[in-house]
């Protein structure tokens, strides 16, 4: 029998998907050189928005705050 996993504080999936990202203010990287081939972030008060520029019809990814901070310690990390 195995026991159920417990979500970790920065998964995405204990994010809440009540958040309206109707208003949010999409920021694209100054490296993606104008091309619409890079992901957008929007701060959305406790949470994080990311959304992939090519078909922004595709909803976004939800992350809490603390997620989105280890997201980008971990890519800066390597």
């Amino acid at each position: 029998m195995s026991t159920p996993r417990m979500p970790a504080p920065h998964d995405v999936t204990t994010v809440s998907y009540d958040v309206d990202v109707a208003q949010a203010r999409w920021q694209k990287s100054s490296y993606s050189g104008g091309a619409n081939d890079c992901v957008e972030v929007a701060a959305l008060g406790d949470h994080a928005a990311v959304r992939d520029s090519k078909d922004i019809s595709r909803g976004p990814l939800l992350f809490s705050k603390p997620a989105m901070r280890a997201l980008v310690s971990g890519i800066a990390g390597g």
